[in-house]
């Protein structure tokens, strides 16, 4: 990419927003998931996480960490696509995303995971490539475009099953964490767009100066340097304290 030069110097630390800010969403998602155990065990009364208020809640998070991957591509590639690393990254991603379908399907059958966060994160590191040379309002319009068809049109032509990823079946799937191309892929985009727009104004120079260096904030940059780790540690151990309460106590109910 032509014109780069000063974001390259500007940028050539991580920046430290997007470490902070990926930490904030992972706790955030904590608070989510740890509800979801909650009703899981029987702690809360059965429907107690679809109220609206969580469901918002779920959404805001899955929107943030889709922005931010958006965002994160946009930067990693600025100088021109660095295929090593763009691959290492994949098969990180991807791996993690069969990983989590293959132990959803085994521990919670009727709700498995195939085509959550993860697999959302997979598809748009390999399509958001399409976008990066894309001027940002372009990226931006097609964006909204996604997004009002995931919201508008479902076709039973999409129902076959191996379709469902697409989010445009009349079909609900049941799944505990179901991230559709239409509208979620609308997420990353927007993050590539706002990306794109920085650089044009000269923003990413400002937005790389904070360094967040107060105990919460290098609690948070650490957590979000470590995200795909924390993603797939956090369900298991806290499961696994819930357990231990629940026997230690006699409160399990299933």
């Amino acid at each position: 990419m032509q014109g780069h030069s000063h974001l390259m110097k500007s940028v050539s630390q991580r920046v430290e927003f997007l470490d902070f800010a990926r930490g904030g969403a992972l706790i955030a998602m904590t608070v989510f998931h740890f509800a979801f155990d909650l009703e899981l065990f029987g702690f809360q009364e059965r429907g107690f996480i679809n109220q609206a208020h969580w469901k918002y809640f779920a959404r805001a998070i899955a929107s943030s960490f889709l922005i931010l991957t958006g965002f994160s591509l946009f930067l990693a590639h600025v100088g021109g696509i660095s295929w090593p690393k763009w691959q290492k990254r994949l098969a990180m991603i991807g791996g993690a995303a069969i990983l989590i379908t293959i132990a959803t399907y085994f521990a919670t059958p009727d709700q498995y995971i195939f085509f959550g966060i993860l697999h959302q994160i997979t598809f748009a590191s390999v399509a958001g490539l399409v976008f990066l040379q894309l001027p940002w309002f372009i990226t931006f319009a097609i964006a909204m475009g996604i997004f009002w068809i995931g919201q508008t049109t479902h076709l039973s032509m999409f129902d076959p099953q191996w379709l469902w990823w697409t989010g445009l079946s009349e079909v609900t799937p049941t799944s505990s964490d179901f991230v559709p191309v239409f509208p979620w892929f609308s997420a990353p985009l927007i993050g590539i767009a706002l990306a794109k727009l920085c650089d044009e104004r000269g923003w990413l120079a400002q937005l790389a100066k904070p360094q967040f260096d107060s105990r919460i904030g290098r609690g948070l940059k650490f957590l979000g340097r470590h995200s795909l780790v924390y993603y797939l540690l956090h369900q298991p151990i806290m499961i696994g304290f819930i357990l231990a309460y629940s026997l230690a106590t006699g409160a399990l109910v299933l």
